[in-house]
C-alpha cells in the first residue's frame, strides 16, 4: 500500500476530490488531523554548487494573447456593364429571304406552218404522232386556217424542268427566259413569220408573260412577230363550246398570214 500523502497526490492529479466520512465507520482506526491537511506541493531541490550565488528571477509575466481584428469587407466596385448605345435611327428590319418557288412542269413544241410558227403545248409531254387526238385538232384548225396541215418541228420539244434535282434555280422566271430566248432564236433562223400562235396556258406564260383571259386575242409582244392566243388543245377537245369563239377569232385574224401567202 502507498502512504497517504501520495495517495492524495494521485487522486488530486486525477481531480478526484478527497472525501471524509461524516461518522465514524465501525471498526475503524480513528482518524488523524494531521492528515486532513492540504499537502504542500512538493518541489524537486535544486543541486547548488559550492560559490554560486543564486538569484531570484522574478517569473515574465504572460505573454498578451493577439486580438484578432474583425476583417473588414471593403467594397469592390461592381464591374461596369456597358449599355448598348442606343442608335439615332431604328434599325432596319432584316427582310425574309426569299423562298425559291418550286418549278413549273410542261413541254411545248415549236412548229412552222407556212407563214406562222406555232408554240403548242404537249399534252401528254411527248412529240406528236399522227394517231393522236390533239394532233388531229390541230390539223383541222390549220386547214381552217387556211395554212398547211401538216406542220415541221422547229428543233426538239422544251421540257421543263431541264435537270433534275441540283441547286439551280428553275422557277418560273428561269423558265419563262428560257422559252423566250428558244423561241426567239428558232424564229431568227426561219424568218419571214406573220404569226405566232400560242396554243395552251404554258405557252403564254412562258413565251409572251400573258393569262388565260389573254385567249383568242392578238397581242403584240417586244422582240416577237404578232402574237395569236388559243386555248390548249385538250381544252378544245373537253369543252367543244369553245370552238365557236375560236372559230370567230381567227376569221379576224387569219387575214394576216392570208394575206402574206398571196
Amino acid at each position: 500500500m502507498i502512504d497517504e500523502a501520495r495517495r492524495r497526490a494521485c487522486l488530486g492529479a486525477m481531480q478526484v476530490v478527497s472525501w471524509l466520512p461524516r461518522v465514524a465507520l465501525p471498526f475503524a482506526a480513528p482518524s488523524r488531523p494531521e492528515l486532513l491537511e492540504p499537502l504542500e506541493p512538493q518541489v524537486p531541490p535544486v543541486p547548488v554548487r559550492p560559490g554560486v550565488e543564486l538569484k531570484v528571477v522574478p517569473e515574465a509575466p504572460p505573454r498578451p494573447r493577439p486580438v484578432e481584428r474583425a476583417k473588414i469587407e471593403i467594397p469592390r466596385p461592381a464591374a461596369r456593364v456597358e449599355a448598348p448605345a442606343a442608335s439615332e435611327e431604328a434599325a432596319e428590319p432584316v427582310a425574309p429571304k426569299a423562298v425559291p418557288l418550286p418549278p413549273p412542269r410542261f413541254a411545248l413544241q415549236l412548229l412552222r406552218a407556212g407563214r406562222c410558227a406555232l408554240l403548242v403545248e404537249l399534252p401528254t409531254g411527248e412529240p406528236f404522232q399522227s394517231r393522236d387526238p390533239a394532233y388531229l385538232l390541230l390539223r383541222d384548225l390549220l386547214r381552217a386556217a387556211g395554212l398547211p396541215d401538216s406542220p415541221r418541228p422547229l428543233g426538239e420539244p422544251v421540257r421543263w424542268p431541264l435537270f433534275r434535282g441540283g441547286n439551280l434555280d428553275q422557277g418560273p422566271q428561269a423558265a419563262r427566259e428560257y422559252v423566250q430566248t428558244f423561241v426567239a432564236a428558232r424564229l431568227e433562223e426561219e424568218g419571214d413569220c406573220a404569226c405566232l400562235w400560242l396554243v395552251g396556258l404554258p405557252a403564254l406564260r412562258f413565251a409572251a408573260a400573258l393569262e388565260a383571259d389573254a385567249f383568242n386575242r392578238e397581242r403584240r409582244i417586244e422582240g416577237l412577230p404578232p402574237v395569236w392566243v388559243l386555248p390548249g388543245l385538250e381544252t378544245l377537245m373537253e369543252e367543244p363550246a369553245r370552238k365557236v369563239e375560236l372559230w370567230r377569232a381567227m376569221r379576224q385574224v387569219r387575214v394576216r398570214w392570208i394575206s402574206a401567202n398571196e
